[in-house]
């Protein structure tokens, strides 16, 4: 919207918008910050699970869809009517079900977000059009300033060599497994611009920044989406974490690829992670149980829930988890007391210690050291205890190399071969 004033024109000229910003900074944000405290963020409805239209069986099942279907005639009814502009198709999905893509003519797109959120990207050169739905948030390419306050978001632009658009972090050089997102804040090619709930809002206004990639932890912290806002600051919520599907996270590497003008890079790559788990189509149950957890600071163990994405790749490996029944579906964690982890964990055949949350586990000792409980659970006695890597949270774009570590500890592999499990020393 903000195009159409030639706000966005002149902050990208240094000299005038330094200028403007002397005069206007202190009394701006004095002002936004009382507006925000009095307004608040207005709540938003979900998308739901059931994604896009007919696509509920497709992507809720452990296999891949056998294609065939009319995708270009799906959806299209629902898409959000924009003058002088004609949407041509639905980009096809196969097991995402928290967004959707519009393509519409002159290279325009829809990307539409779980939590009834909006965004239509505008090619390189284009026009804004004059009248969008209520609430759409305009996205122009290329975006070459990008704030990411998102940890898993980072993963994306790595994988499709966008890096290079993103400018600032929410993270600091040592917070960031993706090596070279680090080595870019060692460099100063990505700057430090405060954590999600604590923008440098100066920083990123002095420089800028042209799109904030938020989690949706923001969601705690709206007035900083609000005040982004008001500096003209568009923010982006990613919502992979709500998929069900391991390989429904992944998929979003998709709507990166319409936020970088890279749609055929990120479907390529997204097909060399389905193919990934194409090895393991049709793969037996193990009849082996697995246990994913670790262990918080009030002594509780804190596992997926059965409806969590990390249950599903345990099953798609050919595994069992034992808290399956534990299902609420809008949570993937819960905490539970040592004797009711250790009542549906006695028997596990393996146990995964979530390493992402809590250290690294160096020895078996060092685990039972939490509590001697865990000494009696099988998998203990028998040396089958593994740790996951510190940067498996933040690989949101390769879940399917965790699905076949977790194949290659069910049917006894080669664990040099593994990505993210390491065995865990007696």
């Amino acid at each position: 919207m903000a195009d159409r004033l030639g706000w966005k024109s002149i902050r990208k000229n240094p000299r005038i918008w330094t200028g403007m910003r002397r005069l206007i900074w202190i009394p701006v944000l004095t002002l936004a910050l009382t507006l925000v405290s009095v307004t608040g963020c207005g709540n938003r409805q979900s998308m739901g699970t059931s994604g896009q239209d007919g696509a509920s069986d497709r992507t809720g099942a452990d296999s891949r869809p056998d294609g065939g279907t009319d995708w270009e005639a799906q959806g299209l009814s629902e898409a959000p009517e924009i003058e002088g502009l004609t949407c041509k198709a639905q980009l096809p999905l196969e097991y995402a079900q928290n967004f959707r893509i519009y393509c519409y003519s002159d290279g325009y797109r829809v990307i539409e977000v779980e939590d009834s959120l909006s965004y239509l990207v505008v090619p390189e050169g284009g026009l804004v059009p004059a009248k969008l739905p209520e609430d759409m948030t305009v996205l122009t390419r290329p975006m070459e300033r990008i704030y990411v306050a998102g940890t898993a978001a980072m993963a994306m632009f790595h994988a499709l060599g966008g890096l290079d658009e993103v400018l600032f972090s929410g993270l600091e050089a040592d917070g960031w497994y993706v090596d070279e997102a680090r080595e870019a804040m060692e460099d100063g090619r990505i700057k430090f611009a405060g954590k999600y709930d604590e923008p440098d809002y100066e920083m990123l206004v002095d420089e800028g920044c042209d799109l904030a990639v938020e989690s949706q932890m923001i969601h705690h912290s709206p007035k900083v989406s609000e005040m982004l806002g008001m500096m003209d600051i568009p923010v982006f919520i990613d919502c992979a974490s709500n998929e069900s599907h391991p390989l429904g996270r992944v998929e979003w590497i998709k709507v990166y690829g319409v936020l970088l003008d890279k749609e055929e890079e990120a479907e390529a790559f997204f097909k060399e992670q389905t193919a990934v788990l194409d090895e393991l189509e049709g793969v037996e149950d193990t009849e082996r149980s697995v246990v994913y957890f670790y262990i918080n600071s009030g002594g509780q163990a804190v596992v997926r829930t059965g409806t969590d994405y990390i249950a599903r790749m345990i099953k798609i490996a050919g595994g069992r988890y034992p808290f399956e029944s534990l299902k609420d579906e809008k949570k993937s964690t819960a905490a539970i007391s040592m004797e009711e982890f250790y009542a549906a964990a006695a028997d596990a055949d393996y146990l995964i210690y979530n390493s992402s949350i809590d250290n690294r586990l160096s020895s078996i000792s060092e685990l039972t050291a939490k509590d001697e409980i865990l000494k009696g659970i099988k998998a203990v006695k028998e040396g089958n205890v593994f740790c996951t890597d510190k940067d498996f949270y933040q690989a949101s774009d390769t879940a399917s190399e965790m699905i076949r570590d977790i194949h290659i500890m069910l049917t006894d592999g080669d664990e040099d071969k593994m990505t993210f499990l390491y065995r865990v020393e007696k």
